[in-house]
């Protein structure tokens, strides 16, 4: 019998599922998502490139955009064998160990996204408080340390999962929501119970993005506080007009993984539509736009890229 167990054990297969469509539709919903992955991928790699050949760059803000970019481009890779693969090629099986790996892939980048989100309001509060000394606090071996301890802190919160799902005995028809593998949908698929996985869920989200939002927010507070001591008003707008972009990619990662983590655990079986779209989202277009926010908001930036693309 345990052999039997065994053998039905490891041959499990996931079926992923793309969005929805009639016919020949979904060659066409196939071609926004390769148009998505080129402009992200292209974009986050000259903005990865330009950082590290152009030494006036070579400063604390464009360190962590080069974290964040190179966060965002992880993300991508690891989603991009199987939601192209889904809905270009219509390949929809995948194996336990491969979905797991996927699983743990998504949500340590996740994870590390959010710390140096984080990082970066800090580099902001910087910034803004203390102008004269901010090279001498974020020197380039207190960066180092940073993010050794966003690697370190985001390995520890999430290395459980795969071990968790990969406990369980899946015995139905294991089709997923998405064209890729997250560990609240793998764990729906399990025959046995998920108390276990829903409470460290839920503490992943907490400890992760919970304690990061609430970081951010007391670190904005602060920053607004410097900025309302400043007596110039056109010194005011210049302080907060260099945290826009930040502000930007936090909309873009907070907002659809908010609200698709409210809907996950409040509104089960409402709007799946809903969820498997802001699932999209909130993999694919932080690394979309992160680059084009930050290129526009950023002259320095900007005017390398002009350059590069001059030459």
């Amino acid at each position: 019998m345990s052999a039997v167990n065994e053998t039905k054990f490891k041959s499990v297969i996931f079926l992923l599922t793309r969005l929805p469509s009639h016919g020949d539709a979904h060659l066409w919903i196939s071609i926004p998502f390769c148009f998505m992955y080129v402009i992200s991928i292209v974009g986050n790699s000259i903005i990865l490139f330009i950082v590290k050949t152009d030494p006036s760059l070579h400063e604390p803000m464009y360190i962590f955009l080069s974290m964040l970019v190179v966060t965002d481009l992880g993300i991508l890779i690891t989603t991009l064998p199987t939601i192209l693969g889904t809905h270009l090629f219509n390949s929809r099986e995948i194996s336990l160990d491969a979905c797991l790996v996927q699983v743990f892939c998504i949500h340590l980048l996740q994870c590390i996204e959010s710390s140096v989100l984080l990082l970066m309001a800090f580099d902001r509060f910087i910034t803004i408080h203390y102008p004269l000394r901010y090279t001498s606090i974020l020197t380039l071996l207190r960066i180092a340390k940073m993010g050794l301890v966003v690697m370190i802190r985001a390995m520890v919160i999430i290395l459980p999962l795969p071990f968790l799902l990969k406990r369980f005995q899946y015995c139905r028809a294991n089709v997923l929501f998405h064209s890729y593998c997250v560990h609240r949908e793998v764990m729906k698929m399990a025959c046995s119970d998920i108390t276990v996985n829903i409470i460290y869920g839920l503490f992943t989200k907490l400890s992760q993005m919970g304690l990061d939002s609430l970081l951010i927010f007391l670190s904005y507070v602060m920053i607004l506080k410097t900025v309302l001591s400043i007596a110039s008003h056109e010194e005011r707008l210049r302080a907060l007009n260099t945290c826009v972009s930040h502000l930007c990619a936090l909309l873009l990662f907070y907002t659809p993984d908010i609200s698709l983590t409210v809907i996950h655990y409040f509104g089960k079986g409402s709007l799946p539509l809903l969820q498997i779209v802001l699932g999209y989202i909130s993999l694919l277009l932080p690394p979309l736009m992160n680059p084009i926010v930050y290129s526009v908001k950023s002259k320095h930036l900007r005017a390398r890229i002009i350059r590069v693309f001059i030459k």
